[in-house]
């Protein structure tokens, strides 16, 4: 385990106090976990102290678990040039609770936080510019969300007729939209053909 991951850790904890919920290393990559509110503070720390000095945004992503009561996840990737070090800080919301925007810290955050909006429906607080940056306008839902129908909800194409592309629904029997057969791979209780071999093998 690298020994200069662990002093981060505890000197982020020590110096940051309450904003800090807690942190880890596991596969030799620092994972700290902040109080959504206090994100800025925790990410201008890791940018400006001399012993953090994470001086470049690599990414901010989303994650939905859709059981959780604050179901999205907002990760943040910084990069310590200077020791060479990447950390990773984890903040939770819902889907109304906006996360304060750290564009003013880093300015690259602009476009990773409005993917994150546009894939997920996560707001961020005090963002330049927080619109669609994937999606078509007009775009219904937020395709990243575990519960948005792997169909979506429009279909898109070209009419001869109108000469120009036109939106429709999605028209699906309900069978099809809520597809729940078992694969072969989550256990389904039937023999696939040439899979009687190797039973009868095993038998033998």
């Amino acid at each position: 385990m690298d020994e200069n991951l662990l002093d981060i850790g505890d000197d982020v904890a020590a110096k940051l106090g309450e904003a800090v919920i807690g942190w880890e290393v596991v596969n030799d990559e620092l994972t700290i976990r902040a109080k959504r509110d206090d994100i800025r503070k925790v990410i201008k720390f890791l940018r400006d102290d001399p012993t953090c000095n994470f001086s470049c945004i690599i990414d901010i992503c989303g994650v939905d678990y859709p059981e959780r009561e604050n179901r999205f996840e907002v990760v943040y990737h910084l990069l310590s040039m200077h020791q060479n070090v990447r950390v990773r800080v984890k903040v939770t919301t819902d889907a109304e609770t906006p996360v304060p925007s750290i564009v003013e810290l880093f300015p690259g955050a602009n476009w990773f936080e409005r993917e994150a909006f546009d894939m997920y429906g996560i707001l961020f607080a005090d963002h330049p510019d927080l619109r669609r940056i994937l999606t078509d306008y007009g775009f219904d839902g937020h395709p990243l969300r575990k519960d948005f129908p792997l169909t979506g909800h429009v279909e898109v194409r070209y009419s001869n007729d109108e000469k120009r592309v036109v939106y429709e629904p999605v028209k699906l029997t309900q069978e099809f939209r809520d597809f729940d057969y078992l694969s072969p791979w989550e256990g389904g209780q039937y023999v696939l053909p040439g899979d009687e071999k190797a039973d009868e093998e095993a038998k033998g």
